[in-house]
């Protein structure tokens, strides 16, 4: 018969204990979670500042669809008032609006290196823990694609010097979705110059939640006067608690995405009330100094009371905490027996990440107390010993 094949792959997931399968959300918040009735304490959300339970005033000048692409007659004031807000805010000459980070990620990537002639010439360094839609944006591009080791600069620069191509164009995140560290950004901006290369930061995790006033891993560089990432890729689905990304860049890079995106020609336009809606959330998790204050509170305490009780967290000062367990089946028992304790925390197993290197990804919200840390806490030294 037929695509036997899937099948037998599915079969060989649930063997190796990595099928995946989704759950119907009845209701969820930064802090809680309900499923099948059951309401658990929630440690698997990216609403890092616990602004998705606050409700925004619904105009009803709004439209709710923008009907079209933004290159015929769906790119409206709303969009156009978001980007400016963003490159006022981040130092950018121009904005352009997707409706999700992955579209955005991938499609600059494919787009820029679309001249096979001109990529011929062209080649990628990317963080070999680089989000998915980063890696498959320079899969399914012309460019060579290079990888280097996660945060290694020397490799990385022993990769720029070996290289031969003409156009270079170095990719990181700027928090790591998985291992929760930060990018060097200054170094990376500093090999990028070296190498008349371009820099692109996906900052996905760091918007919102890092910066004095939020604007992630780059408003430090901002606040010391160094130079901007060349491309810098923010999304709202996290910390802004929205959905959909901008991609920030130079007019001359923005006006060529207009030509040759496709993703972003051939998409319908982000809804104008999305866009509207997401600029009133802007602005408030710009002064949520509170908030920032207690999600670094919340870091704190989780990782001093897992020192307390030797359990083993990766090195990461944001609100992505991963307690890498090695075996998939392993992982994913830690997280069912986490859940019979009212507890909602997501087993990562590959492709997401490597082999053996299956985890408990944590997430901390500003939304959580130090008793819901205890108690998160005191379940995983009995869910992982």
């Amino acid at each position: 018969m037929p695509f036997e094949f899937i099948n037998t792959h599915i079969q060989a997931r649930q063997q190796d204990a990595l099928l995946r399968k989704r759950h119907v959300v009845q209701s969820a918040t930064a802090r809680t979670i309900t499923v099948n009735n059951t309401t658990y304490l929630n440690f698997a959300s990216n609403d890092y500042l616990g602004f998705g339970e606050y409700k925004l005033n619904l105009e009803q000048s709004q439209a709710l669809g923008s009907h079209s692409s933004p290159l015929v007659t769906g790119y409206q004031a709303q969009q156009q008032q978001l980007e400016h807000y963003l490159c006022e805010q981040l130092g950018y000459e121009a904005g352009m609006l997707f409706n999700s980070g992955f579209s955005a990620n991938s499609s600059v990537i494919k787009a820029l290196f679309q001249d096979k002639a001109a990529a011929q010439n062209s080649a990628i360094f990317q963080d070999k823990l680089n989000h998915a839609s980063l890696i498959d944006g320079a899969m399914h591009s012309n460019a060579a694609l290079v990888r280097f080791n996660h945060n290694d600069l020397k490799h990385l620069r022993s990769r720029l010097e070996k290289s031969k191509a003409h156009n270079k164009l170095i990719i990181s995140e700027g928090v790591f979705s998985m291992d929760g560290d930060i990018a060097p950004l200054k170094e990376l901006l500093a090999l990028a110059k070296e190498h008349n290369a371009w820099l692109m930061i996906d900052d996905a995790h760091g918007f919102g939640a890092l910066g004095k006033t939020g604007l992630g891993s780059c408003e430090a560089l901002l606040e010391e006067g160094f130079a901007l990432p060349d491309i810098l890729v923010i999304t709202f689905g996290k910390a802004v608690a929205s959905s959909g990304a901008c991609v920030l860049a130079n007019n001359q890079f923005i006006n060529y995405m207009l030509q040759f995106n496709r993703d972003y020609t051939y998409s319908t336009a982000m809804s104008p009330l999305i866009a509207a809606l997401t600029l009133s959330r802007l602005k408030a998790v710009k002064s949520a100094n509170d908030k920032r204050q207690q999600l670094s509170s919340n870091i704190a305490f989780f990782k001093q009371l897992c020192k307390k009780h030797a359990i083993a967290v990766m090195e990461s000062s944001t609100a992505i905490q991963p307690i890498v367990l090695g075996c998939a089946e392993q992982t994913l028992k830690a997280a069912e027996q986490l859940k019979k304790q009212g507890i909602w925390l997501t087993a990562i197993r590959p492709p997401t990440v490597a082999h053996n290197t299956a985890r408990l990804r944590v997430t901390l919200t500003a939304a959580h107390t130090h008793t819901d840390i205890s108690k998160l806490v005191e379940q995983l030294k009995g869910a992982i010993a």
